[in-house]
């Protein structure tokens, strides 16, 4: 008897060390990035065009994994058709007409990949680059903070009515469809007038809209965009975005779980870029302030920025911070990773800081690493009252320093990395960089 339960005891250890796992940073018993992703989408050659997508699709139309389509110029689905994409299926977005894709409100998307059959968005060119083509806009009928229920999107687009283009309403139980084991590359076509386009932009979606395990990579603007309405992300990668990895504005409402940032130093946009923008606004005369703010809570995020050498690129002005937060936003962050940044988090130097205030804005359960400095205001240099109000043990956040070959279980691996942190490796400490050498 007492073998069988020292034996019962020994395999319940072992068992229990096989399947724990850190609760911070994205999580789950196995990578569940394998398969489905591409960490190194230009070595990837695709058939021919067999079909071409353009103009209006205005009667529900399927595309199959059998033909490769080309979106020729801008793309609508409109007349509340639904466009359904089979697993596998490869849309090239043209380069000469910087092809896009947009689901006008009241249509659908249905486009449900599987972990080894994703449907690919990506560039028609042979070597591609960011900003071959423009991206995917999925344009709902929930809410937005401006004045009036209906918004239009200002990014050149030549619908062939304005209707095409609106986004917005007051149902906040929308339904824009599925995406789901989906691959955005090369996006974020470059505008004169109205900047960079999204890998995939979301105004006024609802929470009938389902957007669970889409990576969007290479993108020369925003690689993920919500504007206003209530949708949850989960299991979202972002690999080099130039612009930002999340943008959240004008009164969205949303949850971010469970997913991942990848930042490079070396080719973020010099006019900022981070791994979350949060604002409620671009003009608040533009706000209606009887309308929701942004509120968004994001839980089990990794944030990490992918350096060579991370205190020489913080030197020279190539890294910024993880995460920026405007005013009049409520925001949360929880059980999350952020490493390497400078600094880990900014707030807007509109928000005054006081108990009304940082009682909107939360970090707690969460990993600062590898960070020169954790939480500041914008343009000021002591910080001593955030440290004081974040460092304490109500929010119970860690400080520590590592480099990513200890911190994460395998961040270095160029096909299928894994972001999840190391079990018990987080060990409390001072920052990487010296207090005296912090700006």
């Amino acid at each position: 008897m007492k073998k069988i339960t020292l034996s019962s005891l020994f395999f319940l250890l072992v068992f229990g060390n096989l399947v724990a796992q850190q609760e911070k940073g994205i999580t789950g018993y196995n990578n569940w990035l394998d398969t489905w992703t591409d960490f190194k989408p230009n070595n990837a050659n695709y058939e021919e065009p067999t079909q071409i997508l353009t103009g209006n699709i205005s009667e529900s139309t399927t595309l199959t994994k059998r033909n490769t389509y080309l979106l020729l110029g801008d793309v609508f689905v409109t007349e509340c058709a639904t466009l359904t994409i089979e697993a596998g299926t490869v849309i090239l977005g043209d380069y000469k007409t910087k092809g896009s894709l947009t689901i006008s409100k009241g249509s659908r998307i249905l486009a449900e990949g599987n972990p080894t059959d994703p449907i690919i968005f990506t560039s028609n060119r042979a070597d591609k680059k960011p900003g071959d083509w423009g991206g995917i806009f999925i344009l709902g009928n929930a809410p937005i903070n401006t004045f009036g229920k209906v918004a239009s999107l200002n990014y050149g687009l030549n619908p062939s009515s304005t209707e095409n283009i609106s986004y917005g309403g007051d149902n906040t139980n929308d339904n824009s469809g599925i995406l789901s084991y989906v691959r955005i590359e090369f996006a974020g076509k470059k505008t004169k007038d109205f900047g960079n386009f999204s890998g995939l932009t979301l105004a006024g979606v609802g929470l009938k809209t389902e957007i669970d395990k889409v990576m969007v990579s290479y993108c020369q603007g925003n690689s993920f965009n919500i504007l206003g309405g209530e949708v949850d992300l989960i299991k979202a990668v972002s690999y080099r975005s130039n612009k930002n990895d999340f943008n959240f504005n004008y009164g969205a409402q949303s949850n971010l779980n469970n997913s991942l940032a990848i930042r490079s130093p070396y080719i973020s946009s010099p006019d900022g870029s981070r791994c979350l923008y949060v604002s409620s606004y671009d003009l608040k005369e533009d706000a209606d302030s009887s309308k929701k703010e942004t509120n968004v809570i994001a839980r089990n995020m990794t944030l990490i920025n992918v350096s060579d050498d991370l205190k020489s690129d913080i030197s020279v002005g190539l890294v910024q911070e993880a995460i920026f937060i405007g005013p009049d936003v409520t925001f949360t962050m929880s059980k999350s990773v952020i490493s390497g940044f400078k600094p880990a988090v900014i707030f807007d130097e509109k928000i005054v800081i006081n108990n009304e205030n940082l009682s909107k804005i939360k970090f707690e359960y969460s990993y600062f690493n590898n960070c020169k400095g954790n939480i500041f205001l914008k343009n000021h240099t002591n910080n001593d009252d955030l440290e004081s109000w974040y460092g304490s043990r109500a929010f119970d956040n860690v400080y520590s320093k590592g480099p990513d070959s200890e911190t994460f279980i395998d961040s270095h691996d160029s096909r299928y990395p894994d972001f999840r942190l190391r079990i018990n490796k987080i060990i409390a400490s001072n920052d990487l960089f010296d207090d005296e050498e912090d700006d």
